[in-house]
C-alpha cells in the first residue's frame, strides 16, 4: 500500500536558478525533495499528481502519453523556460482514473493537449530526475469546495494498494504578497501552520476540520484563495482515517510550511 503526500512545491522554478537568495531560501524544500524517492516503501508503478496549478469546472484527468511542460510562471531567467523532464503519461492509468471516479458518481472529463504545469514538473524534476516513471494529472473543480475534493481523494483510494503514489502538490501558505512581508504576515503564517498540524493529528476529526478550515486561526492571511490547500485535501480523503504524519517543515522566506504522508 503506498501512503498519499502533500508537498509543498516551492517558488516557481527556484530549485532551477544560479545560486541566489531565492534559492537559498527554498533550500530545506529542494533538500526534502530530492530525498523523496528514497523514502517511498518502495517505488511506485506510476505517480497520481493533484496540483494547485489547475481547476476546471469538472475534474479533467491527463489521457496524454508524452505531455509537455506548461510554463505557468514570469519572471525568471530565460533558461527556466527551457526546462525538460520527459517522463511519460499513462492513458491506461487515467482509464482506472475515469473509471473509479464514475463508479463514485463524481463527473470527470479527458484532456490531453495541456502541458504539466509547474506544480507537477518542478517538485517531481527534483524528487524523479531521471523521469522513468509514469505520470497522470489530476485537476481541481473550480468551485474549490473542500467535501468535495475530500470525496474526491476518497474515491482515489483503491489506487494505494495498486502501487500508485498520489500526490497532492500545494503549498501550506499560498499569499504571495504575504511571501515578501514580515512581521503581521510571519505571525499570520506560524498561527496557521500550528493550526493545520493540529488538525491532521487526530483522523477522527481531520475530514471535520479540512471541510471547516477556513474558520481557523488566520486561514485567509494565509490562503486568500484557497487553490494551493485544495491538494491537501484530495490526498487526505484519499487516506480517510488513517494516521497522517508531519513530513516536511521549514520556514521559508519569514513563513512556516508543513508538508504530510498519510498512511
Amino acid at each position: 500500500m503506498q501512503p498519499s503526500f502533500f508537498v509543498n512545491h516551492g517558488g516557481g522554478p527556484c530549485f532551477f536558478l544560479e545560486p541566489s537568495p531565492m534559492r537559498r531560501a527554498w533550500a530545506p524544500l529542494e533538500t526534502y525533495l530530492a530525498g523523496f524517492a528514497s523514502r517511498l516503501p518502495r517505488r511506485p508503478d506510476a505517480l497520481l499528481v493533484i496540483s494547485g496549478h489547475w481547476e476546471e469546472t469538472v475534474p479533467s484527468i491527463h489521457f496524454g502519453a508524452s505531455p509537455s511542460l506548461l510554463y505557468d510562471y514570469g519572471g525568471f531567467p530565460a533558461h527556466t523556460y527551457a526546462l525538460d523532464w520527459p517522463s511519460p503519461g499513462s492513458p491506461r492509468l487515467a482509464a482506472r482514473i475515469s473509471t473509479l471516479l464514475d463508479q463514485a458518481g463524481i463527473r470527470n472529463t479527458r484532456e490531453i493537449t495541456r502541458g504539466w504545469d509547474h506544480g507537477v514538473f518542478v517538485p517531481l524534476k527534483v524528487a524523479f530526475p531521471d523521469a522513468d516513471i509514469p505520470v497522470v494529472q489530476l485537476s481541481l473543480q473550480q468551485d474549490l469546495d473542500p467535501e468535495f475534493h475530500l470525496a474526491l481523494g476518497r474515491a482515489l483510494t483503491p489506487l494505494r494498494a495498486e502501487n500508485i503514489l498520489i500526490i497532492g502538490s500545494g503549498q501550506s501558505y499560498h499569499n504571495v504578497s504575504g511571501f515578501f512581508s514580515g512581521g503581521d504576515a510571519d505571525h499570520a503564517a506560524r498561527t496557521f501552520d500550528r493550526w493545520l498540524q493540529n488538525a491532521m493529528r487526530d483522523p477522527s476529526q481531520r475530514e471535520y476540520a479540512l471541510r471547516n478550515w477556513h474558520h481557523s486561526p488566520a486561514s485567509r492571511m494565509a490562503h486568500p484563495r484557497e487553490e494551493h490547500l485544495l491538494p491537501l485535501m484530495v490526498v487526505a480523503g484519499a487516506a480517510s482515517g488513517e494516521a497522517a504524519h508531519l513530513d516536511f517543515t521549514a520556514t521559508v522566506m519569514g513563513k512556516s510550511l508543513s508538508g504530510f504522508r498519510f498512511g
